[in-house]
């Protein structure tokens, strides 16, 4: 066992139960429903985590009521008949020996009712977003019916074999919308002072209890909503206290933020820009205002050893880790055995966990691409045992490259890895020195260990032709040879730059006080939003120009609502549906796509290009014509450029498949969906 993480490891009892550790799994939306009940993945999702040696494990969120249920891949308990699925979960993780906890949950305003064309219901009718649908304000029957739905969840989950519930009190959802002044505008017994809008929450609480007399019961709450007029921590921790003088509470889990279309949405899947545990202070204003009940610390605890901080410090009893625990379901088990430096490292990028979730996808993880088929992926790595060894060449050491390299190793062959420059991580680690954006270097760092430690082949500096692959003997060639940044012909007279040129610019310190700079956007990704933010950072004046109609679009509502302000502090002027080109000497000149009006912006020192790269597959092309040679293979931006997501799943797909005929695209969308 690690000497350094035993406090995080020691057992801890609760309620009458015994926890092998403090680490918890808290509750995060899949997306892995059907017919809003689990399935066959919930299980196999589930059981890996117990198997990975976490204590306990919270589900997400069980919606009570067809009005919270927004669309069918979500969870739902409504009638006796999801007992059996939600069984199945439980048989699974108590077979592993952790615990498991169901989240009972109504959403409340920000219910989508599109799938199932019912209204959303709230305490008052206040949308969560400017645009958002006007909810239901409830009235007399719709709240009996809620108490009632809330206690016949509870009463499945004891015959489902559950080990307690946690009433979902936090994050915007509904009880928290009757607790708070800023969505709760009633005049009846249920709105106006903290007592008649704390009475919604005592009803459920008792109901619950009365339904699930053996379960322990806990409360997962927000400390601070982040809005002008809303909850703050002193009149949470009153409320919990309240709530503990009808019954006995498990835990209290202290979270924050409201589901609000402002930067408090943010802080609930907080991203890497926020640093390190930036709400653990929440945590220890319970502790202090509740000694003698247990709390649970969540949100942006990225590792074993900074929740061991918090646990040493007295913050917290137990720790809950969300997203690592998605990038790696053993993170447990390998500190208990040793082998931390195994460990895959959560990102905080937000890619492949909310923002899949935010298109109605299943979750998925840009370190761990096993996500959602754990199952499929065991009965793989199981089937690799009898296949016999290849000789592999992985051509590129970007995120593609390094993770095809490293499953092609697991899966047994001998392999060499190329890289024309003298340094791994390709784009992704000049991504990461952009301010914020250090985390991405995590990806690049694990994936590297990982082949040192296996003891694959590395050849740096040195860039693959094919007439060396055709005059070499391997069998297969994985090409991934990346993308070739953006730099249109936009005119003369202004300096134009590619992302890569940009990046190198930002980690040379240069100073850019004074610049003006103007960053051209086609996706209305990172790439541009991050560069804009970094030269700001830097000093520089900024111009964000984007042809779409939207800003940063394609990076999730959760992340963005951090952005934006943070480039509105930077004194980022943003310029929508516009188009640019260098029209004299130090100026360029923007056109409104729609009225054909221009613009002209005079002194600009630097126009950055993160317009769309282009697949760098010059390597793919002149293998792919030969008739006789190694079988190829192409991955991650050589293949199309897209992001990391995409590359290491493509990656870890190739290294391990090598030996199927033809590309297999029929698996990768049964792993993928």
């Amino acid at each position: 066992m690690s000497q350094q993480l035993r406090r995080v490891l020691e057992p801890f009892e609760m309620s009458g139960l015994r926890l092998r550790n403090r680490v918890v799994v808290p509750g995060h939306t899949t997306n892995f429903g059907h017919a809003n009940s689990p399935t066959e993945r919930h299980v196999a999702y589930h059981a890996e985590r117990a198997a990975g040696g976490v204590a306990m494990i919270i589900t997400e969120a069980v919606r009570v009521h067809p009005t919270s249920a927004g669309r069918h891949i979500s969870l739902g308990s409504f009638d006796d008949a999801s007992i059996p699925a939600y069984a199945a979960i439980a048989d699974a993780v108590h077979g592993h020996g952790a615990l498991l906890f169901a989240q009972l949950m109504h959403a409340g305003r920000q219910a989508n009712g599109d799938a199932t064309r019912t209204a959303a219901w709230s305490a008052s009718p206040i949308p969560w977003a400017t645009g958002a649908a006007t909810p239901h304000a409830m009235g007399r029957r719709d709240l009996q019916v809620l108490v009632a739905s809330f206690a016949a969840a509870a009463r499945r989950m004891v015959a489902a074999g559950y080990d307690g519930l946690e009433i979902h009190l936090g994050h915007g959802h509904l009880l928290q919308q009757f607790l708070s002044p800023v969505t709760n505008r009633r005049s009846d017994g249920y709105g106006g002072m903290p007592e008649r809008r704390l009475r919604l929450s005592r009803e459920v609480l008792d109901a619950v209890r009365e339904a699930a007399p053996g379960l322990p019961v806990g409360l997962r709450v927000s400390a601070d909503e982040f809005l002008e007029g809303g909850l703050q921590p002193e009149h949470v921790i009153e409320a919990v206290r309240r709530l503990r003088e009808d019954g006995p509470l498990a835990f209290v889990h202290v979270s924050h933020s409201a589901y609000h279309g402002s930067w408090s949405l943010s802080t609930q899947m907080a991203d890497m820009s926020f640093g390190h545990a930036p709400f653990r202070h929440h945590a220890r204003l319970f502790r202090d205002g509740l000694p003698d009940l247990p709390i649970i610390a969540v949100c942006r605890l990225d590792s074993l050893a900074e929740a061991d901080e918090v646990l040493i410090a007295g913050d917290a009893d137990l720790v809950a880790l969300a997203r690592p625990h998605i990038a790696d379901p053993h993170l447990v088990r390998k500190a208990v055995e040793g082998r931390e430096e195994e460990v895959r490292s959560c990102l905080a990028c937000n890619q492949g966990c909310i923002g899949r979730l935010e298109q109605s996808l299943p979750i998925s993880c840009v370190v761990n691409p096993e996500v959602g088929a754990e199952a499929e992926w065991h009965r793989a790595w199981v089937a690799v045992e009898r296949r016999p060894s290849r000789r592999v060449l992985v051509v590129g050491g970007g995120p593609a490259g390094l993770q095809a390299a490293v499953s092609a190793d697991r899966a047994r062959h001998r392999v060499t890895l190329m890289e024309a420059s003298t340094r791994l991580g390709g784009q992704l680690a000049a991504a990461a020195e952009l301010p914020g954006r250090e985390r991405l270097r995590l990806l690049v760092d694990d994936l590297e260990r990982e082949l040192k430690r296996r003891g694959v082949h590395v050849v740096l500096g040195v860039r693959a032709t094919a007439e060396h692959v055709r005059g070499t003997p391997w069998d297969d060639v994985i090409v991934a040879t990346g993308s070739i940044p953006c730099r249109a012909d936009l005119g003369a007279g202004v300096p134009v730059a590619t992302t890569l040129e940009a990046c190198a610019q930002i980690a040379s310190g240069a100073s850019l006080a004074g610049k003006q700079v103007v960053v051209l956007d086609e996706e209305g990704g990172w790439t541009a939003a991050s560069l804009a933010e970094a030269y700001a950072v830097r000093g520089a004046k900024v111009h964000l120009v984007s042809v779409t109609a939207g800003l940063a679009g394609r990076i999730t509502t959760y992340s963005r609502l951090a952005l934006l302000p943070r480039l509105r502090e930077g004194g980022v002027h943003a310029h929508l549906m516009r188009t640019a080109r260098v029209t004299a000497p130090g100026q360029v000149t923007l056109v409104d796509t729609l009225s054909g009006e221009s613009t002209v912006l005079n002194d600009v020192d630097l126009l950055i290009d993160a317009g769309r790269p282009v697949a760098d597959d010059v390597l793919y092309r002149c293998l792919d014509t030969g008739a006789d040679g190694p079988r190829v293979h192409v991955v991650g931006d050589a293949n199309s450029p897209r992001t990391a997501l995409e590359a290491v799943y493509e990656g870890r797909m190739a290294g391990v498949f090598l030996d199927d005929e033809d590309l297999p695209e029929a698996r990768l969308v049964a792993f993928a969906t």
